[in-house]
């Protein structure tokens, strides 16, 4: 203590240092706060565009859904278009087939040459493969033309290619479907953080404000691993 100091000089000087002390200790608390509401502006910031991110993404894949289970629908409908085509034909030849073979059966070769006439181009090529198996004398022939590998009836490939396209649509949609749903699961955490960063400025003490903080940096990483992990949204 300086000498020659009254103790009303020593008292106001001890006031003075404490003072500043205080001044200084608030300043430094006034700054951490500032650091914290940084903090929290920031979060909010890159949760705000990665959420808005996830959102166009799960919407871009529920439509991509939509359109892929449309269009297994749609080729669907033209599967059975063309498998009933393949039906008709199938019963129209086997008609045929058994009116040659009722000529055959009485002798009747006119018949026979009249039913050979409606036989559809496939078919005679089939008829005339499976007569080279002579199937009246063969005990192992195939039991008719119908049976012949040469035997395409009309729609029938048709049939089969658009039956594979439409499983091929309605697997795709399933999976646009699926990640449509992890990328609202992803939005979902996201809301969380916003929540939880929102409320912690009505928090007095430091601590639980740098909680909450952490709490939500914690949640953005785990879903922007998420999101890096998940396709890109369709063009």
């Amino acid at each position: 203590m300086p000498e020659g100091l009254s103790p009303s000089e020593v008292g106001k000087e001890i006031r003075e240092l404490a003072e500043q002390e205080w001044e200084r200790r608030a300043a430094q608390l006034r700054r951490h706060d500032r650091l914290i509401t940084v903090a929290e502006a920031v979060l909010l910031s890159i949760v705000a565009l990665t959420a808005a991110w996830a959102g166009y993404s799960a919407a871009k894949w529920g439509t991509e859904s939509s359109l892929k289970l449309a269009k297994a629908s749609t080729t669907r409908a033209k599967t059975n278009r063309a498998f009933q085509q393949a039906f008709t034909t199938r019963s129209q030849d086997a008609s045929n087939s058994n009116a040659w073979y009722s000529a055959y059966l009485a002798g009747n070769t006119n018949a026979e040459r009249v039913a050979e006439k409606r036989f559809r181009s496939n078919y005679d090529v089939a008829f005339r493969a499976w007569l080279a198996t002579k199937p009246f004398t063969n005990p192992n022939a195939p039991k008719g033309p119908q049976y012949m590998p040469q035997y395409r009836p009309l729609g029938r490939d048709l049939a089969r290619r658009l039956d594979a396209q439409a499983d091929a649509y309605y697997i795709a949609g399933q999976h646009a479907g699926l990640t449509g749903d992890k990328y609202i699961r992803v939005t979902v955490i996201l809301a969380t953080v916003l929540f939880l960063v929102g409320i912690s400025s009505h928090f007095p003490l430091r601590g639980v404000r740098m909680g909450l903080i952490a709490l939500g940096a914690v949640l953005l990483l785990f879903a922007a691993a998420e999101i890096l992990r998940l396709p890109r949204p369709p063009a």
